[in-house]
């Protein structure tokens, strides 16, 4: 009997927890705690809980209703024409590169607890250390596609089990007074307490959202890999069971601080947060199997973040919205052109931030933005499918989502979707390029939107040289 190829159920879900659960978990306390006390922070977590919870359930009915389409920018490209689609696949694209960025940060950070030096990610050392890894990496994905996600299984299962140890550590030395102590108070820049408002307490959610949609990113993972799935349906079953772990997971782990350390201590730890909370709850050999947990993480999660950008341009390539360029195979079956590309510019990006006071802050800022825009339009595209069957049980997620990402994005910082604006123009000549190589013209809609979004780029690379936007 042949032996069925492909990523298995266990092997998609791990693929989705792997992607999610990295950089941003461990750090997550730190975050929360500068902006707010725990009730806005649960009352935030409970807003983004239903908000994915509708992209979660977006994604697995578009994966059910429309098994042929691999991932977010097919959805995007059936349900608003080819340039959305582009749009689409080219900033989930952008966001992927970029969120390793993220994780070479705080990897180095981790690494930092060994070696001074590696502290704040983006010293040299750390670029060319950062460097280094990524390279690996491009090159175990060249590979083959299926040989890194078995993988990966592996490395998820190993991540997990320190997790759950911090978790049970928690709950031992959790401290009901010191977590109610100030459990709805306005906490101020200059770590004060003051009395509770609804100005204040939404002050303090909106603080949280960005750092929450940040530990999402990667949802879509399993979605994604619906064309090297065993069977098109575990993609499906896969994003659910992903969320409702994922959701759990984040929401113990950035809580239980709070019952351990004061706001104030907690707002003041250094990166990564969960190494020094640790540390300072056994001593310093659990913030070294922390830092060594945090370390094996990342690698986990950078190498999830690998495969799915290079499979969606090439995919993208296949249904004519970037060049045949895009779609080269090596004998391995990787996307190897793609592969070279993003590596080359995340290369770059590395580098540049050598001049950031805040590179892990911007760089996951930058790669939620970007991504976004993708989990709207899946959103959108839900709801038309919904409108069409004249069904609004179907609309109602996507409703949800839509709602969700738009406000979410808007309270975070609009400044990094001006950003990501400069990145799309910089794609156009692709796309122009791809449609005269399927013979295709560009109608006028697309210029249009094209020449819409140069001028938001245009402004953007204004804003940054006025010193209005801040890449920090």
């Amino acid at each position: 009997m042949k032996k069925q190829k492909g990523v298995s159920l266990l092997g998609l879900i791990m693929l989705v927890i792997s992607a999610s659960i990295g950089a941003g978990i461990y750090n997550a306390s730190e975050q929360l705690a500068a902006v707010a006390t725990p009730g806005p922070a649960l009352l935030a977590w409970l807003i983004t809980g239903i908000g994915i919870f509708g992209l979660a359930m977006s994604l697995k009915s578009l994966s059910e209703t429309n098994p042929d389409l691999n991932g977010m920018a097919e959805y995007a490209q059936k349900g608003f024409g080819n340039f959305v689609g582009f749009i689409s696949g080219w900033g989930y694209w952008l966001s992927s590169w970029i969120g390793s960025v993220a994780f070479a940060t705080m990897m180095m950070s981790a690494v930092g607890y060994f070696i001074p030096s590696f502290r704040s990610g983006n010293s040299i050392p750390a670029i060319i250390v950062a460097s280094i890894i990524s390279w690996l990496l491009t090159y175990l994905v060249s590979r083959g596609v299926e040989n890194a996600a078995f993988i990966n299984v592996f490395i998820t299962i190993i991540k997990l089990i320190p997790l759950l140890a911090f978790v049970l550590l928690g709950i031992v030395l959790f401290k009901t007074n010191v977590f109610t102590a100030h459990f709805w108070d306005n906490f101020t820049t200059n770590f004060t307490y003051m009395k509770a408002t609804p100005g204040g307490v939404f002050n303090q959610v909106k603080g949280c959202l960005i750092i929450m949609m940040w530990v999402f990113v990667g949802i879509e993972g399993a979605t994604m890999m619906t064309g090297r799935a065993h069977k098109a349906s575990d993609a499906s079953k896969a994003t659910i069971l992903s969320f409702a772990a994922l959701l759990i997971i984040n929401v113990v782990i950035s809580m239980l601080p709070y019952g351990y350390l004061t706001q104030a201590q907690l707002a003041h730890v250094s990166n990564p947060a969960l190494t020094y909370v640790v540390k300072d709850m056994i001593g310093p050999v659990g913030g070294m199997l922390v830092s060594l947990s945090l370390i094996i993480t990342i690698f986990g999660s950078w190498l999830s973040w690998t495969l799915p950008p290079v499979i969606a341009t090439s995919e993208m390539a296949g249904k004519g919205m970037l060049p045949h360029w895009f779609a080269k195979l090596n004998k391995r079956k990787a996307p190897i052109n793609s592969l070279i590309l993003t590596q080359v510019l995340l290369q770059l990006f590395l580098i540049s931030l050598v001049f950031s006071d805040q590179a892990y802050n911007f760089a996951i800022s930058l790669c939620t933005a970007a991504m976004v825009v993708c989990y709207t339009l899946v959103a959108a595209y839900q709801i038309k499918v919904g409108y069409l069957a004249k069904s609004f049980k179907m609309m109602f997620p996507g409703l949800l989502a839509f709602v969700f990402e738009v406000v979410g994005i808007t309270f975070a910082g609009l400044q990094y979707l001006w950003l990501c604006a400069i990145a799309y123009v910089l794609g156009f000549a692709f796309y122009i390029k791809a449609a005269k190589e399927n013979g295709r013209s560009i109608n006028q809609k697309e210029w249009l939107l094209m020449i819409l979004v140069t001028i938001i780029a245009i402004f953007a690379v204004i804003g940054l040289v006025m010193g209005k936007i801040k890449l920090s």
